[in-house]
């Protein structure tokens, strides 16, 4: 190995770096007793209960919490990554997996590495460029970027020691999820099931990057026959639960979030998403329970092997993903300690299941249902409600693809017995597209769903259903008994979108929230205690650790742009800051965050000239290239792009086709849309202005361009 002489920006980062042992020195012995004062993994340890047993900072002096030190992140993108926090460094992750290592006490930056994603890979990935966390072992730090690369840092330097390719860039694979190290494997899932993939699962030497094994998470072409894979023995079991042709769109199932490790069981949970196409009609004939999509698949954490599964949406319809962050803990139940493992997905129910066995224990729901009844415990199954399976019928189902509670971390306290994680109440319109009209593009999201409503009487019908859809949106703070399966307590907020929580043993609660704030709460009651205005929304999950004896709470904001309709209605728009790590420890003072600048006004958009029909056609090009970043119906994601400016008008097809705005991670869509497509999409998001402008001009007080 050819080797360089450090420079001095090298040189001093290993003179502030500590020099008493290896740097992020973490092996198994650490990792089964982790230090009270570290943030060693994402979830903090192996269970991923996010509960920290610091007390200094307690519910008794949290009001005197101020802002220690923050850096500014130069995004404007989502940050949702949890950072690390090893022997006094904090190591973070922002956009487009560059990350950074701090001293924690000062926020002096001690190195950065810039992965070197692509920028197009913000619009290849289905939800954008942010990534949820790093790893760390044995002196390395892992980053498992957005295209797909699995890049092992020297935690001393912030240099590549090696680099393998997880999966080949000839589908729309992607990386969004933190990786996960478990005693020497690097675990790795990936995301693009929306856009067409067979999902799976991998582990990979955590010194040197050799596979060591893969886990398929739904089968491939029949014809091919086995993969040669650990997953192959699952996939007899899952194979019958098929129909038609599959394999043609992937099959989906891609496990971009959750993955939890049970050391003595010696056994990794994977959480699995939704089926591609999302529709179950064109997607497998409207036959079979599609294994192993939104399911939980327990596996060897040695050979990868198939060990139990549970299922919690079979035929699965409505794009529910069962990826959300999983825990696993021991709960005194009936008289005796279960070992569970538990989860509360996108679908509306909580769940708690025997994570030896993979039984199920109970299921509850924790938001309004308007898909499924219960669960029937004798089967496990969800008892679907009359009509939910999709037809070419506009339907407003809830909880739906924008998630009871979605990825953002959730956690638990031992003391209180409680789980604590955001909770939303919406609802969206589903319909899927008669047949004829399905055309599956790969690299573009293939939902099989009609969303304009394949004629006039239905789209009326549609726009309605939307309206009450609006109307309902709720979202909370939920604290939940997972023993008694009921609500503790709640926090109410103006709407759904709040982030990621922490816990700990001074009986607080930290989230941050969709008001822009960064709050704390009292875990046993839900009192508020303390909160600061921070100009963001920190989605991700909050962290705390101690230096030299001091607790800090460190925590990313960088709104990553939420599907919520209600986000149109706030005066003025909803608009955030750059994205910020912030550090807040007792009694800091001094610090303070920049303002806002002024709002612009709300521009007036021009006169519709395209016919009805360019605009219907438009609509269904948006939903299928541009509603996961946008928001469903053009409303409420990152950019509201009905209110362009006239000048990004102007540019409209530049910025599409030509990808003018690269660099702020809009690539070209030259590969998947046409100048007549992208023509389209623009008629519909004039339509669409046209539509709400005057409404929205009053909310804002009026401030208009003439």
């Amino acid at each position: 190995m050819r080797t360089k002489r450090l420079g001095l920006a090298a040189l001093m980062a290993l003179a502030a770096l500590p020099l008493s042992g290896q740097t992020a020195a973490i092996d198994a012995a650490r990792m089964r007793a982790p230090a009270d004062a570290d943030w060693l993994s994402y979830g903090r340890t192996y269970d991923e209960q996010r509960y920290s047993p610091l007390t200094q900072i307690n519910d008794t002096n949290v009001h005197r919490l101020g802002l220690a030190w923050y850096d500014d992140l130069q995004t404007y993108r989502g940050v949702e990554a949890t950072p690390l926090v090893i022997d006094g460094v904090i190591y973070n992750s922002s956009a487009h997996n560059i990350v950074t290592a701090y001293d924690g006490r000062t926020g002096r930056k001690l190195w950065t590495h810039d992965a070197g994603v692509g920028k197009e890979w913000a619009r290849l990935a289905c939800c954008g460029a942010g990534t949820r966390g790093i790893a760390a072992w044995n002196g390395k730090i892992y980053i498992a970027a957005l295209d797909g690369r699995l890049i092992a840092l020297d935690a001393r330097t912030g240099r590549a020691i090696w680099t393998v390719k997880t999966f080949e860039h000839d589908q729309p694979y992607s990386i969004t999820g933190a990786p996960r190290v478990f005693d020497g494997k690097v675990v790795v899932g990936n995301s693009g099931a929306d856009m067409g993939v067979r999902g799976f699962v991998a582990a990979w030497d955590a010194e040197t990057g050799r596979k060591l094994w893969k886990f398929y998470t739904v089968p491939g072409t029949p014809a091919n026959g086995p993969d040669g894979e650990a997953s192959d023995s699952a996939m007899k079991i899952a194979a019958p639960t098929w129909a038609g042709q599959w394999w043609k769109y992937g099959g989906g199932g891609t496990a971009w979030d959750s993955i939890v490790y049970d050391p003595k069981l010696k056994t990794v949970y994977i959480g699995t998403g939704n089926g591609s196409p999302l529709s179950w009609h064109f997607r497998s004939e409207g036959k079979g329970d599609n294994l192993f999509l939104c399911s939980i698949v327990a596996v060897d954490a040695d050979t990868g092997k198939y060990k139990w599964h549970y299922q919690m949406v079979p035929e699965e319809d409505w794009d529910f993903t069962c990826t959300q962050p999983m825990m696993l803990a021991d709960l005194r139940i009936k008289g005796r300690t279960r070992q569970v493992v538990m989860q509360a997905p996108k679908n509306g129910f909580f769940y708690v299941l025997d994570r030896r066995t993979g039984e199920l224990i109970s299921a509850k729901n924790f938001v309004p249902q308007g898909w499924a009844s219960h669960i029937d415990m004798k089967t496990g199954r969800p008892v679907l409600l009359p009509g939910v399976h999709l037809t070419t019928t506009p339907q407003r189902i809830t909880p739906s693809l924008l998630a009871a509670h979605s990825w953002n971390p959730w956690s638990y306290s031992p003391k209180t017995g409680l789980v604590y994680f955001p909770a939303m109440e919406q609802s969206i319109v589903y319909a899927r597209q008669r047949d004829e009209d399905f055309n599956f593009v790969p690299f573009r999201v293939n939902a099989g769903y009609d969303y304009v409503g394949v004629t006039p009487d239905r789209a009326a019908l549609r726009k309605k259903l939307q309206a009450e859809a609006d109307a309902m949106e709720k979202g909370y703070l939920l604290a939940w008994d997972p023993v008694a399966q009921k609500e503790a307590w709640r926090v109410p907020y103006s709407l759904p979108g709040s982030g990621g929580t922490l816990a700990t043993a001074g009986n607080l609660v930290f989230q941050g929230t969709i008001e822009k704030t960064f709050a704390a709460y009292r875990a046993d009651n839900g009192k508020k205690l303390w909160d600061m205005p921070v100009d963001n929304v920190a989605i991700g999950g909050p962290v705390t650790y101690t230096i030299d004896g001091e607790q800090y709470v460190a925590v990313n904001v960088g709104w990553s742009g939420s599907i919520v309709a209600g986000l149109s209605k706030i005066p003025g728009g909803f608009r955030v800051s750059a994205a910020r790590l912030l550090v807040f420890k007792l009694d800091a003072k001094g610090v303070t965050l920049p303002p806002l600048p002024p709002p612009v006004a709300l521009p007036r958009p021009p006169f519709l000239r395209a016919s009805e029909a360019e605009v219907r056609h438009g609509a269904q090009l948006y939903g299928e290239t541009c509603s996961r970043c946008h928001g469903e119906n053009a409303r409420g994601g990152l950019k509201d792009l009905r209110y362009m400016t006239p000048e990004t008008r102007a540019q409209f097809l530049d910025i599409v086709l030509g990808g003018a705005r690269a660099d702020r991670g809009m690539a070209s869509f030259r590969d998947i849309l046409s100048k007549p497509q992208a023509e389209a999409i623009h008629n519909y998001l004039i339509a669409r202005a046209n539509e709400d402008w005057a409404d929205d001009a009053a909310a804002q007080g009026n401030r208009v361009h003439p």
